[in-house]
């Protein structure tokens, strides 16, 4: 099995009278995950909310039942908790009924999930996010040749941990993730009827990655409003297909406001909706996959760690740009990232002059991993 860097983390937040909360896209591992976390605890009930069996298990009318049926427990694990109806009160009601119970729950978007449980659990609960396998993970499990000799399979195919496992028929595994479960909360939370039409704004964005959206050219692709296309890509950011870097602007008068970019959690998605599993040294967005990649792994490893962190991109009116500033508390670091190791590549004057204080970083396919390992 792939350890995945938070479990031994979880560990630490245990026994603080608060819900555990893991957020992740469906089959990114948080069963296997909540599993493994089982193995190490004792006197646990699990509870799988896919199930009818397990969403009655929350029909409790009153505290005598909720004590009846969690009571003699010391964890309660609960799967895919977004399945079961006003799940924030439900939970709250436990936390405060049992409060030596400690609650782990996943759901497999925020949808639901958080939007039904921010005010019931506001100062009950911890969160956390269980992405695509990340490249720390990758060499947790095999080393240095497992990360560095499978880099263009992952940026074909992606990270997620069944792709990655599966040596002979990746693409079908990945075509079927992306075809079973890429809008399912979508469509039973949200009342979306038209899947045709996120997919579509979905292949639109597939073509942008690394270029500024604008939400009113892709009302005109998709043929909706701009507000619904809006809605949609908020929709599609909680359901953890894509993620948004706003425009970095602190100092300087001619930086961009306001613009957007939008990239995919997991470059085996994008690749699966523009149907294209083509080798790289055949492909004309080789340098566009490179760009969602480092910054998606480097956005990987700063949840994995649990930082305080804000990305974004950095680009002026006059076209100066820097694919990824990110913010650590008082830290700036500055990624340019670059697929050709042949290119000079340097950091805009206006930038580093703009902030002196500024770490700066060209990546390249050499080079990578030395910011994340």
């Amino acid at each position: 099995m792939i350890k995945r860097t938070i479990l031994p983390l979880l560990s630490r937040y245990l026994h603080k009278k608060r819900a555990i909360i893991i957020y992740g896209a469906r089959r990114t591992g948080k069963t296997t995950l909540m599993n493994a976390l089982a193995e190490s605890l004792e006197n646990i009930h699990y509870i799988n909310c896919d199930l009818i069996d397990g969403q009655e298990m929350f029909n409790f009318r009153n505290i005598d039942e909720i004590k009846l049926s969690f009571g003699r427990y010391s964890y309660l694990l609960i799967d895919e908790a977004q399945r079961v109806r006003d799940i924030g009160i439900k939970l709250k009601s436990i936390i405060d009924n049992l409060p030596d119970l400690q609650l782990i729950v996943t759901g497999s978007s925020s949808l639901e999930l958080s939007n039904s449980m921010i005010e019931p659990l506001t100062g009950r609960k911890f969160e956390f996010i269980l992405t695509p396998l990340s490249i720390g993970e990758l060499y947790e499990y095999g080393g240095i040749n497992a990360v560095s000799s499978g880099m263009q399979q992952r940026l074909i195919y992606g990270s997620y941990p069944e792709v990655f496992l599966e040596k002979e028929m990746p693409e079908e595994i990945i075509r079927e993730i992306a075809g079973s479960y890429l809008f399912r909360d979508m469509l039973i939370y949200q009342d979306i009827k038209r899947s045709d039409l996120l997919q579509k704004l979905l292949i639109s964005l597939a073509l942008q990655i690394g270029n500024e959206v604008s939400t009113t050219e892709l009302a005109n692709i998709v043929g909706l409003d701009r507000k619904t296309v809006e809605k949609y890509l908020w929709l599609l950011e909680q359901s953890y297909i894509i993620y948004r870097l706003g425009s970095f602007k602190r100092n300087l008068r001619n930086e961009l406001k306001r613009a957007n970019k939008y990239y995919f959690w997991d470059t085996g998605i994008r690749n699966s909706l523009i149907n294209n599993f083509n080798r790289l040294e055949i492909r004309d967005d080789a340098g566009a996959l490179w760009e969602n990649y480092l910054i998606t792994e480097r956005r990987k490893m700063m949840l994995n760690k649990r930082a305080t962190f804000e990305h974004y991109f950095w680009r002026t009116t006059t076209q100066q740009e820097i694919d990824l500033i990110e913010v650590e508390n008082d830290e700036i670091r500055a990624f340019e990232i670059k697929w050709s190791t042949r290119k000079k590549v340097k950091i805009p004057l206006a930038f580093t002059k703009g902030y002196e204080q500024a770490k700066t970083y060209i990546l390249n396919r050499e080079n990578y991993l030395d910011s994340f390992l």
